[in-house]
C-alpha cells in the first residue's frame, strides 16, 4: 500500500508539473496576450511570465510595435480623368489588444484593405497637379479618414505617405510640354515688365536732359568716346545740328562780316 501511495504521489505530482509546464508562457515587452477562458474573453496579460490553464484558457499573442504596410499600387482616376497608378506605405500599431483579435477576424489584412480603398477614395477626388504639388496634404488627409476607421478595432494609424505617382508617357509628355510652355509665358512677362521700366527709366532721363541741353552734348561726347575704344574700322555717328549750332555758335558770332555784306548795307 506504502508503495502504491508513493506511485501515486509522484504521478501526481509529474502531472502537476507537466501542468505547469504547459501553463507557462512568457510575453515580451512589446507582447501582450489576449486570454480567453472556456470561450470567453478574460483579461490581456503581459509582459513578462503568464500562466495560462491548458484546456481551460487560450491565449493569443499580439504584437504592440508599429507595422510598417506597404499599400499595393492602386489604379487612380483624378477629377480631371486622368488615370494614374498610386502606391503608399502606411504606419500604424496596435493599442488596444483586445478590439484588435475580438472586433476584427485579421486587422492586418483589413487595414491593408481599408488603406487600399480610402486612397482611391481620396485621390480620385483631386485633380493630378493636386496630386502632385499637395502630397503632403493629401497624406494627412488619407491618415485621419483611416485613423478614424481603425480605432474600433484598437489600431492607430501614425502615418501614412504616397510614395510614387505613376504616369503614362503621353501624359509625362503633355505635362512637359504645359511646362514649357508656362516658363515661355513667364519669359515673356518679364521681357515686357522690362521693357516697361526701361522706358520709364529712358523717359525720366530725357526729362532731366531736357531741362540742361549741356547735359546731352556731355552724353554724346562720352558715347563717342566708348565707341572710340571700339576695334571697328569705320564709325558712323550721326551729328544733331543742334550740337553744330551750339559748338560752332560763338565762333560765328565773334567772325567780321564780309565786304559785301558791308557794302548792301552802306
Amino acid at each position: 500500500m506504502f508503495l502504491n501511495f508513493n506511485l501515486g504521489f509522484g504521478t501526481l505530482v509529474l502531472l502537476l508539473l507537466l501542468l505547469l509546464f504547459f501553463s507557462v508562457r512568457i510575453l515580451r515587452e512589446y507582447q501582450r496576450g489576449v486570454v480567453f477562458q472556456l470561450g470567453r474573453f478574460w483579461k490581456v496579460k503581459g509582459p513578462g511570465l503568464v500562466l495560462v490553464i491548458p484546456g481551460i484558457q487560450q491565449m493569443v499573442r499580439v504584437d504592440l510595435r508599429t507595422v510598417t504596410m506597404d499599400v499595393e499600387p492602386q489604379d487612380v482616376i483624378s477629377r480631371d480623368n486622368v488615370s494614374v497608378k498610386v502606391n503608399a506605405v502606411v504606419f500604424f500599431r496596435v493599442v488596444e489588444p483586445d478590439k484588435a483579435i475580438i472586433q476584427v477576424e485579421n486587422f492586418l489584412m483589413a487595414t491593408s484593405q481599408l488603406a487600399q480603398t480610402t486612397l482611391r477614395v481620396v485621390l480620385g477626388k483631386h485633380e493630378l497637379d493636386e496630386m502632385l504639388a499637395e502630397r503632403e496634404r493629401l497624406n494627412i488627409d488619407v491618415q485621419q479618414i483611416l485613423d478614424s476607421q481603425t480605432d474600433a478595432w484598437g489600431i492607430k494609424v501614425t502615418n501614412v505617405e504616397i510614395k510614387h505617382i505613376d504616369l503614362d508617357e503621353s501624359m509625362i509628355r503633355a505635362i512637359a510640354r504645359q511646362a514649357e510652355a508656362e516658363r515661355e509665358r513667364r519669359a515673356k512677362v518679364i521681357h515686357a515688365e522690362g521693357e516697361k521700366q526701361a522706358a520709364a527709366a529712358l523717359l525720366e532721363a530725357a526729362q532731366m536732359l531736357s531741362r540742361q541741353p549741356e547735359a546731352m552734348q556731355l552724353r554724346y561726347l562720352q558715347t563717342m568716346t566708348q565707341v572710340a575704344g571700339d576695334r571697328a574700322s569705320t564709325v558712323v555717328l550721326p551729328l544733331p545740328l543742334e550740337f553744330l549750332g551750339s559748338l560752332l555758335g560763338p565762333r560765328v558770332a565773334a567772325a567780321p562780316p564780309r565786304s559785301g555784306e558791308d557794302e548792301s548795307k552802306a
